[in-house]
């Protein structure tokens, strides 16, 4: 089955690379032209190597999320990716948007396919992650808002409230996320019109 590319996969800058082949919707070559994005075909063993960023997902937390991040770090490295840590590295009290801001440039910046935020309730740093375009970031706390922020939302940024849920509970979310799939179909135009949003309003506030 061919990888498809939409709208919500073009980042901010850059070079996308794909592999050959991919089905590249009209909207995101648009939105690629429109933020000077190449994108590249590659062949799969080139691939690969090259695209350690489709393999990376990064982790952050404040001091609330900290003892929860520590230990979802190693759920998602046990599904076989490539975690990269954001802070915080200790329980010392720092301030959530300065975290969830750096992972969510990392996720808008291509350097990570996704993101994974924890602090106290979640709440701020979806808050915070929203603000950067091209995240599109989800409070989730049980199975099923992970199956459908994914699903039809094509969230690629995951935030958790490391005090509302227990490690076994926080574990199930986490999984369930990254093993749905973006649904795409009657979606889709969906998605395009949060991003159109978001390129109109992005521009503005540049003048």
């Amino acid at each position: 089955m061919r990888q498809v590319i939409t709208t919500g996969d073009i980042p901010l800058g850059g070079v996308l690379e794909v592999l050959c082949g991919t089905i590249i919707t009209p909207s995101a070559r648009e939105l690629a032209r429109d933020r000077g994005v190449p994108i590249v075909e590659v062949a799969p063993e080139e691939f690969n190597k090259a695209n350690e960023p489709h393999r990376t997902v990064v982790v952050g937390s404040d001091h609330g999320g900290f003892r929860m991040k520590e230990f979802l770090k190693g759920v998602v490295a046990s599904m076989g990716y490539v975690v990269e840590d954001a802070g915080a590295f200790d329980e010392r009290s720092v301030d959530y948007p300065d975290l969830a801001e750096k992972v969510a440039l990392a996720v808008s910046g291509g350097r990570a396919f996704a993101g994974v935020m924890v602090d106290g309730a979640g709440i701020g740093s979806a808050m915070v992650a929203n603000k950067v375009p091209g995240v599109r970031a989800a409070l989730c706390y049980d199975r099923a808002t992970a199956r459908n922020s994914r699903e039809h939302n094509h969230a690629n940024l995951l935030t958790i409230g490391g005090r509302m849920l227990t490690e076994s509970q926080a574990e199930d979310v986490v999984r369930t996320w990254f093993a749905t799939p973006w649904g795409g179909g009657r979606h889709q135009s969906r998605i395009d019109k949060i991003t159109a949003i978001e390129t109109k309003n992005f521009k503005g506030n540049r003048g």
